[in-house]
């Protein structure tokens, strides 16, 4: 399993209460406290139905297209999505009519072809709410495809 760091600061009364809340609750140590109860905050977002923000950024990774062909493609990626610029059978070449198309990175699924790139991030977000439900964990939950929860919102 990966594992990312982060610092945060915190005042001195911050240091003390998050202290006691974590050994009250019988965590090892603040850290780990944190990381629940950001969790737990995220989840709260999404069962309230507030929007769950994504930070964009440049990258490339593989998408399946329709042909059932695997291709590496530039895009933006905000995790657990990504889109770029192109259909679910072709990359653009930057000629003709634009068309991006929003992915689910950790099948390399194609989920919508949309007009503009801000379709894509405004459907990922709503997506996001789900992935958040699902924690995050990568994969489909049962019951709920990913094609149903995209049909369903556009």
């Amino acid at each position: 399993m990966k594992v990312a760091t982060f610092t945060v600061r915190a005042d001195v009364r911050q240091s003390a209460r998050w202290k006691q809340a974590s050994e009250a609750e019988g965590y090892q140590n603040v850290g780990a406290w944190l990381a629940g109860a950001a969790d737990a905050y995220l989840k709260a977002r999404a069962a309230a139905s507030l929007p769950v923000s994504l930070s964009w950024r440049a990258g490339v990774f593989s998408v399946a297209l329709v042909g059932g062909e695997t291709v590496r493609v530039p895009g933006k990626m905000a995790p657990p999505f990504a889109y770029y610029e192109g259909t679910e059978t072709e990359v653009s070449d930057g000629r003709g009519a634009r068309r991006y198309t929003l992915a689910y990175l950790p099948t390399s699924r194609v989920l919508a072809t949309l007009r503009h790139a801000r379709d894509c991030k405004a459907l990922a977000a709503e997506l996001a709410r789900s992935w958040v439900r699902w924690d995050g964990q990568g994969r489909e939950p049962p019951g709920e495809r990913l094609e149903s929860v995209v049909s369903r919102l556009l």
